[in-house]
């Protein structure tokens, strides 16, 4: 017996707020946004490069594309679920490589990493969101 492999992807387009309360900028290059679900990545968002200015909030406009199959297929999936009223975990990972700009004169590189622990409350349609944000130069 043959059993057809089946893709389901879904794309979300989405924006996201960025409150950069810094005294420099940064201007980064593309990169891309990570979701896992139990380890297993299941939504990928690329991200244009752009400058994000000192002390200003910063909207990010992108498309995420849900790769439903790893999610559905993950061995855990059916008992975080429970049919609807249980919690489903998500990591978020982005980092992104690019120049903190200094005075709009001085440029150091440096690498912006942002992680994201989300969960999706079924039962009562919610979420709650942990972020932690590091910059390395």
């Amino acid at each position: 017996m043959v059993i057809p492999a089946i893709k389901l992807n879904v794309s979300l387009g989405i924006v996201v707020t960025v409150n950069n309360r810094n005294y420099g900028g940064f201007e980064y290059q593309n990169s891309t946004a990570y979701v896992t679900y139990r380890g297993d990545v299941v939504a990928e968002a690329p991200i244009q490069a752009d400058t994000i200015p000192a002390r200003q909030k910063h909207n990010i406009s992108t498309t995420v594309i849900v790769l439903a199959d790893k999610l559905i297929t993950n061995p855990k999936f059916l008992d975080d679920f429970k049919w609807g009223l249980g919690t489903l975990n998500f990591t978020s990972a982005t980092t992104l490589h690019g120049k903190a700009i200094i005075l709009k004169v001085f440029k150091k590189k440096a690498i912006s990493d942002c992680t994201c622990d989300t969960s999706l409350f079924l039962g009562n349609v919610s979420s709650h969101s942990y972020c932690k944000s590091t910059v390395k130069f």
